[in-house]
């Protein structure tokens, strides 16, 4: 039989996995169908999951459950060929607030936190439970400087290291 204490540290563990960085709001307001459709990823900080893959987009769509399918896609030009990941994302809380946990792997869940998103739903800010994760999307394959710029602002200004910032070739 497994201990009790052994059970709730692992889902303290989860659960952390599913939480906010600390002092990052997600954002109120946010409606999930606007949100709806295809991401260009245009900066990130680099994980594993993503290393050396370029093109990269997220698509969103409404599975029946009411839950979010996500299909994320990008060109590994090492390898030169497309990689995908299907993957499930739903609310952590309330259903208008920007805080969802997306899952790639069965029963393992990130966090998933919109931190900023433009009144037209066309530029968004992600990160994950920690900030060791951070993403510039957008609706189209590219964007001024001026919102990459912004981009750079704000997410030091919440505390980000930018240092391995990668700008993704579209």
């Amino acid at each position: 039989m497994i201990a009790l204490p052994v059970i709730a540290a692992t889902l303290l563990l989860l659960a952390g996995c599913t939480g906010l960085p600390e002092d990052i709001e997600p954002v109120a307001g946010f409606d999930k169908n606007r949100y709806l459709g295809t991401w260009y990823e245009i900066a990130r900080l680099d994980h594993s999951f993503e290393e050396g893959l370029s093109k990269v987009t997220a698509e969103y769509t409404l599975n029946e459950d009411g839950s979010i399918k996500v299909i994320n896609r990008g060109y590994n030009a090492e390898e030169g060929e497309w990689e995908e990941a299907e993957g499930r994302a739903v609310f952590v809380g309330e259903s208008d607030v920007g805080h969802l946990k997306v899952s790639f792997f069965g029963p393992f869940y990130g966090s998933y936190v919109v931190f900023w998103l433009d009144e037209d739903y066309s530029t968004a800010y992600l990160t994950g439970y920690n900030r060791d994760y951070l993403w510039l999307m957008s609706r189209t394959p590219e964007v001024s400087d001026e919102v990459l710029e912004a981009f750079k602002a704000r997410a030091e200004a919440e505390g980000f290291e930018l240092g391995e910032l990668i700008v993704v070739e579209q």
